[in-house]
């Protein structure tokens, strides 16, 4: 069930991200990465509290240590109303506005899943590809966010099962063991 988005534009995103970054033979792909819950969790942050903006730490737990990712911070006054700001938009708010009116996350998404259209998660690849070509501008937007939801930290609602990692022979975060020299210099 998604966090922001409505369930029309939750599988139009879905199909979105699996055109973007699809599954191979070896790994799964931004759809089995959970990558379309990551964008739908950062449009609806404020729906959290406290805000799914900042996860916890120092450590995610997975190779020793606290598992504290999960427990995000508090945003400051001045921290909540810059993320507001970029991922709601300016609203109209003169708190907002002081650089001029600013076009949101939300807004931008909702906008572009439209124009995608209704139909898109039916349409063969080949018609999706063209769809995406023609809305460049939100295709660059959400590939973005895709690789975000596939490679950022699984706290945020992407990598799951870790695919986005595991596809890149990345061992995530090692903390509180940390890197040995030798890991760091490589062969």
């Amino acid at each position: 069930m998604p966090v922001w988005l409505t369930e029309s534009e939750y599988r139009i995103l879905e199909a979105a991200c699996a055109r973007l970054v699809p599954a191979d033979d070896a790994f799964g792909g931004a759809l089995e990465a959970g990558a379309a819950d990551y964008i739908d969790a950062f449009l609806g942050a404020f729906s959290f509290d406290p805000p799914r903006i900042w996860a916890g730490g120092p450590s995610s737990g997975r190779f020793g240590g606290a598992a504290r990712f999960g427990d995000f911070h508090r945003l400051t006054a001045l921290d909540e109303l810059a993320w507001r700001t970029r991922i709601e938009g300016s609203e109209g708010r003169s708190e907002r506005e002081f650089n001029g009116p600013v076009i949101g996350l939300q807004e931008r998404y909702r906008v572009g899943l439209a124009a995608l259209g209704e139909e898109f998660a039916t349409l063969s690849s080949q018609q999706q590809g063209i769809r995406l070509r023609a809305n460049v501008e939100f295709a660059t937007l959400v590939f973005g966010h895709v690789c975000e939801g596939m490679y950022g930290a699984p706290e945020y609602g992407g990598n799951r099962d870790l695919i986005g990692w595991k596809s890149i022979g990345f061992a995530g975060d090692v903390q509180p063991r940390g890197w040995t020299d030798a890991e760091v210099a490589g062969p």
